[in-house]
């Protein structure tokens, strides 16, 4: 039976400091609302020494911004951390994800430009292996009840339903889908395990489901409800006095099938 995975994000902005930008660490609320808490990369060795599974960093105003992600901040992970990790923002190009994979990242994720070029996650996914390929869908619920995907930073809503772009996505060669919901982000109040369990029956490759996590038991949903292969979070861990090795203890005391550190 394959392992879950428990996978800490580490949302990134970029702060001018002179004339330099330099990446700091953010939580957010909703996609609106930042708290700078540290830098990303001296939080990600901490990850890394409290057995987390892998890590995904996200540049998030790159696409806002137009600007292409922070390739230094990349590097410098590469060379203090030795554990999977993924790198989205502001990716748009072929060039994008060499430049990216060449610097020390394991895998690519791509939202907008995955959305207003999707032959991009074919592209990608012949050059350099489906493996590192993760198609980024943020997502919110009107108050129909309907659920649309959402671009740039989560300001732009599109026409597509998270279910049918996460199963076009795997027809077209995304090796794994990350899903995040806007309305659950940073919210603490719980996962939306009928949107994530409906995305992991209807494909076949990994699902990653992320935003709302606040207690040791949401994770356990995002498993066993949602059906997820992993669960990431980043407000989680950074606000609470519980790190990944512990709530890795609560989710096998669970049941739910986790790798274990002695």
């Amino acid at each position: 039976m394959l392992k879950r995975r428990l996978i800490p994000k580490l949302q990134m902005k970029a702060t001018r400091f002179g004339p330099a930008l330099r990446m700091v660490l953010v939580t957010t609320v909703q996609f609106r609302e930042f708290v700078e808490i540290g830098h990303p990369v001296s939080q990600a060795k901490i990850y890394e020494a409290q057995a987390a599974d892998e890590l995904i960093f996200l540049d998030l105003d790159a696409s806002v911004q137009n600007r292409e992600t922070m390739v230094d901040e990349v590097r410098k992970a590469a060379e203090e951390i030795f554990m999977p990790f993924t790198v989205g923002g502001g990716v748009r190009s072929i060039a994008d994800f060499r430049r990216l994979l060449s610097n020390g990242a394991d895998k690519v994720s791509i939202n907008t430009a995955a959305v207003e070029t999707p032959d991009l996650i074919g592209q990608a996914s012949g050059i350099f292996g489906a493996q590192c390929v993760v198609l980024s869908i943020d997502y919110r619920k009107d108050d129909r009840g309907f659920y649309s995907v959402w671009t740039r930073g989560g300001r732009i809503k599109t026409d597509l339903d998270p279910v049918a772009w996460a199963v076009e996505g795997e027809r077209r060669g995304a090796g794994e889908i990350l899903l995040t919901s806007i309305d659950r982000d940073g919210t603490r109040q719980g996962m939306d395990l009928d949107l994530t369990r409906r995305v992991a029956e209807s494909v076949s490759i990994p699902v990653i489901t992320s935003g709302g996590c606040g207690l040791a038991v949401h994770f356990v949903e995002g498993f066993l409800s949602g059906k997820a292969d992993a669960v990431s979070a980043g407000t989680y861990f950074c606000f609470k006095d519980e790190n990944p090795m512990q709530t890795r203890a609560q989710i096998k005391n669970a049941g739910v099938p986790i790798r274990l550190h002695t």
